[in-house]
């Protein structure tokens, strides 16, 4: 069994496990790299569960059909504010929630407002805000759909064991690393999350499973180092730092990765994504 576990997050529906691990891997190495490790791992050392293809245009929870305003739950519009505020926090040329005269509340219009807002992120700069909105559905369809979130948890977990040595989630596959590990009680391992929106309340955090406690989310299984990385760009990880709801044994780090905020690999390249690596493999 690999010890270093990559899960992917949203928008990875047109791509493979193969795929993702030629990004990754290298990715990882140059993380390592920067942390001044040089006893690099092997490419088998590494893998890249993929469930992106429950989310493929065949199935009716694909984001290839652009999704209709009225098509909106409550979930995703409040999904939908996290990310239309974040981003507005982040860049000055987005107009955020509070310019407006309306409370931001599930009405097709307001939503319309929203997605023409995040047309102006440079993040956005290269998708369309609605094909972006399809893409950010998959975080509500794992946490409310139970056939769903089955599927892709039991396509984790099949690559945990007393061998792993770090579950690295980027995205929702923070999300999926968090609640694989924590329904593995028996297996000591490292947690890294990248891009998080694991602290968004009501639409993540409250439905995640160990549930929170008393307001505060329940340590994931026998995790032993958990590191969290944010881009300040980064749209998605809209709540920045994790040790606020899970507890001080998180280690935040909030970073740069300029344009690109919410790109996968110039996380895994970083030394912060390096350093945590290097710890659990020593």
């Amino acid at each position: 069994m690999p010890k270093i576990l990559v899960i992917h997050g949203i928008s990875n529906q047109y791509g493979g496990e193969h795929e993702l691990h030629g990004a990754w891997f290298p990715a990882i190495c140059d993380g390592l790299a920067r942390a001044g490790n040089h006893g690099l791992p092997k490419p088998e050392d590494c893998a890249c569960p993929f469930y992106g293809d429950l989310f493929r245009p065949l199935g009716s929870l694909s984001s290839s059909t652009l999704p209709r305003l009225t098509d909106l739950g409550p979930d995703e519009a409040l999904l939908l504010e996290q990310i239309w505020m974040s981003a507005a926090a982040s860049e000055t040329s987005v107009p955020g929630p509070q310019e407006f005269e309306e409370t931001l509340i599930w009405a097709p219009r307001v939503v319309e407002r929203a997605l023409a807002s995040l047309a102006k992120s440079s993040y956005l700069a290269n998708l369309v805000p609605f094909q972006f909105l399809g893409d950010l559905r998959q975080v509500v369809f794992y946490l409310n759909r139970s056939d769903i979130h089955t599927q892709i948890l039991n396509r984790a977990l099949k690559y945990i064991d007393q061998e792993t040595r770090i579950v690295i989630g980027h995205s929702l596959g923070s999300v999926i690393a968090y609640e694989a590990l924590a329904a593995r009680p028996d297996v000591t391992t490292d947690l890294l999350t990248l891009g998080s929106p694991l602290a968004i309340r009501n639409i993540v955090f409250d439905k995640l499973t160990p549930p929170p406690a008393a307001g505060s989310g329940v340590w994931p299984g026998q995790v032993r180092n958990w590191t969290n990385i944010a881009a300040t760009g980064d749209i998605v990880a809209a709540e920045k730092k994790l040790e606020p709801v899970f507890g001080p044994r998180v280690q935040d780090f909030v970073i740069d990765s300029g344009w690109d905020a919410h790109s996968s690999t110039r996380y895994l390249n970083t030394i912060q994504a390096g350093k945590a690596i290097a710890r659990a493999l020593a």
